[in-house]
């Protein structure tokens, strides 16, 4: 079955474009105009993706995405003109998992959709179970519980806690996690690892500001210690 994905953005003939390409790439594609009429679709027909601009009328990308953020967890890339690498934050703290900056080539946004995807559909990930303390890491599920409770994480959460789970002690460099999310494809910056760690530390830690899982070793990376 086709992936479905949702197309946000308040220009027809960018919909347009990006709806053709996709379609003729074998994706199923919807557009919405604005972030108010982007939330009845996605809550009508939930899709597998979203490609989200940032600037438009009624509801903009932002308040979009915080809002829906507390009812799914699906991946999303923002399509923006914004080149202000505070503009990138913000989402990335709202829970966005790339970014793509217009204009953009199709073969550029294709290699992001790609690769935001098989982080969470691929069907060649092996069933795998990682236990750490109160955390339970199910990789073939895409699950994670802290005692016992589930918690929602976006998918680059997920990837990132799943490298740090899977070599604890082990320090990983900025850089490194950076690759462990989508590899060339992933347009990230070393800071917004620290915006997904901070995220992720939110979720899982017992006291997010003294972390006992999640390890800052200053000037290289992070890395994940058993208390």
């Amino acid at each position: 079955m086709a992936n479905h994905i949702l197309v946000v953005d308040d220009k027809a003939n960018v919909r347009r474009l990006i709806q053709e390409y996709l379609e003729e790439q074998g994706y199923t594609v919807s557009v919405a105009e604005s972030g108010r009429t982007a939330l009845f679709a996605a809550r009508h027909t939930p899709p597998d993706l979203i490609l989200l601009d940032i600037m438009m009328p009624e509801m903009d990308g932002y308040t979009f995405l915080r809002t829906y953020r507390q009812e799914a967890q699906t991946p999303v890339i923002f399509l923006t003109a914004k080149l202000e690498e505070t503009d990138k934050v913000i989402g990335l703290e709202l829970g966005a998992d790339d970014y793509i900056t217009k204009p953009f080539g199709m073969r550029e946004l294709l290699a992001r959709v790609r690769a935001v995807l098989r982080r969470v559909t691929d069907p060649a990930v092996p069933p795998e179970i990682v236990r750490a303390a109160d955390i339970v890491l199910d990789r073939s599920r895409r699950q994670v519980t802290v005692c016992e409770q589930p918690v929602k994480l976006t998918p680059s959460e997920f990837d990132l806690l799943a490298a740090l789970m899977r070599r604890p002690g082990h320090v990983l460099a900025r850089q490194e996690l950076l690759d462990q999310l989508s590899g060339d494809a992933f347009e990230g910056t070393e800071r917004s690892i620290d915006v997904h760690i901070r995220h992720l530390r939110k979720k899982i830690e017992p006291d997010p500001k003294s972390p006992q899982y999640i390890e800052t070793v200053f000037g290289i990376g992070y890395r994940f210690v058993q208390p």
